[in-house]
């Protein structure tokens, strides 16, 4: 194969990026520096009242949460692209990539791009982004951009505008990326795994949640399974998939709270859809847990040593809260979705405050 369409550089990014399988769990593509399956570990926590509940840790990851997986499928895109270019289907310099984030996303995917020597990422934030996450963000290279995301629904020709990407993609809304199929598709296997009978997730955008649920509804329905899984199937179809969210714009887990949501696939038709057509159990549904039970959450993970923001510990904040629903001996599985690690910034402490407080402080 001719390589004229490539200049050296991408050709050489070409090169670098390299996928070791799409669903070989002896081949894992994730982390890219250390694959492993399962690339996160999952161990025994205590909560009070329960004597069988388990923790997805996704603190262990890179950069500290789960959007380093979905950091790496953009990288697996932007390889894609190369090959289409090399291929001669398309001209010019690689394109631009937008997002809208609060930190963590945005982090993993521009030190994903710093690795393979990719444009650097247009970030999107909200104009009350601590001023050290932004420092953070600008020293591994991205861009970012500031308005306030309260004042209306953006659709991805603003986002695309607001931060000077006409060309290029806003990784936000791309349908083409398959989010909710593609960008945590190793973390669901890893989980459904587990065979837990209740499994909490904390519930922003939506993408990892719908993702374990599409998941399941392929396993649980068809005779042919992906050679990841190794879930128990009756199990999986009785699970309660319960999403955490907050409606409180002073909530501690800001990361779940937006006043304008864009792109969500999730809603009631969905959910409803799937638990009548038997791929969950019941009870599987999105909740908005109370604040006085993040607050328990948080205090029980500090005693455990377990690495966490509010809004990747709110499974455990629901948890608590539904605590009489729950029978006490069941096998329940909290995803702790982590906490950014904000190694480059100038003031680590002062943002590991700020992470712990509201965005109104």
């Amino acid at each position: 194969m001719q390589h004229m369409a490539l200049t050296k550089g991408e050709l050489k990014i070409l090169k670098s990026i390299v996928v070791a399988s799409e669903n070989n769990p002896r081949k894992p593509e994730f982390p890219a520096e250390n694959p492993k399956f399962p690339a996160t570990p999952t161990y025994k926590m205590k909560v009070p009242g329960f004597n069988n509940v388990w923790l997805k840790d996704e603190s262990k990851n890179p950069t500290g949460t789960h959007k380093d997986r979905m950091a790496w499928e953009i990288i697996v895109t932007y390889r894609h692209i190369l090959l289409a270019k090399q291929r001669g289907q398309i001209s010019g310099p690689l394109p631009r990539m937008s997002l809208i984030s609060s930190g963590s996303a945005a982090l993993a995917i521009q030190t994903q791009f710093n690795k393979y020597k990719l444009p650097p990422l247009k970030v999107l934030a909200d104009y009350k982004l601590h001023s050290d996450i932004k420092i953070a963000l600008e020293r591994v290279g991205a861009e970012v951009y500031e308005v306030d995301l309260s004042r209306r629904l953006l659709k991805t020709q603003d986002i695309l505008q607001i931060t000077r990407n006409e060309n290029g993609f806003d990784i936000t809304s791309a349908e083409a990326l398959d989010p909710t199929t593609r960008f945590y598709d190793w973390l669901s296997y890893e989980i459904l795994n587990s065979s837990p009978e209740y499994c909490f997730v904390p519930f922003g955008t939506g993408n990892l949640y719908e993702n374990i649920l599409n998941v399941t509804k392929r396993e649980v329905t068809g005779s042919h399974h992906d050679p990841r899984f190794k879930g128990n199937v009756r199990t999986l179809q009785q699970c309660h998939f319960l999403g955490a969210t907050t409606n409180s714009p002073a909530s501690l887990a800001t990361k779940l709270y937006s006043p304008h949501l864009p792109f969500v696939h999730y809603n009631e038709q969905w959910i409803r859809l799937y638990r009548t057509a038997g791929y969950c159990g019941s009870k599987s549904d999105v909740y908005v847990f109370q604040e006085k039970f993040l607050q328990q959450a948080l205090k029980l993970t500090n005693e455990q040593n377990i690495q966490c923001e509010p809004s990747g510990i709110a499974g455990l904040a629901l948890l608590l809260q539904m605590r009489r629903q729950i029978p006490s001996k069941a096998k329940i599985l909290i995803i702790n979705t982590g906490k950014t690690k904000y190694t480059t910034a100038p003031n680590v402490k002062t943002l590991a405050r700020h992470a712990n407080t509201t965005a109104n402080k």
